[in-house]
């Protein structure tokens, strides 16, 4: 009786091996093995690969499409104020102060030329044309952002919110019996801490 059952008289086990592949068997050498997981581990690797660097692409495609929308809205903010400014030089110039206000016409029509150039621009682009712009004319530059500081705040302001006349604040407003009696004591003394 033979002591391996894979073993036939007269061969070893390597030639049964590849007589059972070469006859559709399923048994495998351990380096076929090892040799088809190490391809299917690169195949999965390239998959994994592509689907990363195509869902990069997608996000940068993505980002570059925002920052597109920004730049415009940015070219037409900019836009507007270039507006203003001709528009109150305008007024100035048939008013009794026609030097300022060919000086704001003037800074108006730079503020457009800018604005008409950062359309299309990505944001490196913009920041150097608006360093450019602050070194060539650095009062229309801070014309520029005294004004759209302005802008921001009357719109914070305006889009705060605030209670309607039949309601009543959300803050408790502190009363004596909530101070504490050193509080009380300031208060009494005519806001005073001799100690």
């Amino acid at each position: 009786m033979p002591s391996d059952i894979n073993s036939k008289p007269g061969g070893d086990v390597s030639s049964v091996a590849s007589s059972n592949r070469a006859d559709g068997g399923v048994s495998k050498t351990p380096s076929t093995d090892l040799h088809e997981l190490e391809d299917k581990v690169r195949d999965d690797v390239t998959v994994v690969t592509d689907a990363v660097k195509h869902g990069a692409d997608n996000a940068m495609q993505k980002v570059e499409d925002t920052v597109a929308e920004q730049t415009t809205f940015v070219a037409r903010q900019v836009g507007g104020i270039a507006t203003a400014l001709q528009k109150v030089g305008a007024e100035l110039e048939n008013g009794d102060q026609a030097s300022i206000g060919r000086y704001a016409t003037q800074i108006g029509e730079s503020v457009r030329s800018v604005a008409d150039s950062m359309e299309g621009r990505d944001l490196r682009e913009i920041a150097a044309m608006a360093e450019d712009f602050g070194r060539k004319q650095p009062l229309a530059f801070l014309g520029v952002a005294a004004l759209a500081g302005l802008a921001a705040s009357r719109f914070l302001t305006a889009s705060a919110s605030r209670p309607t006349s039949g309601t009543t604040p959300t803050m408790p407003i502190a009363s004596d019996d909530f101070r504490s009696p050193e509080a009380s004591y300031v208060v009494s003394r005519g806001g005073q801490n001799n100690g």
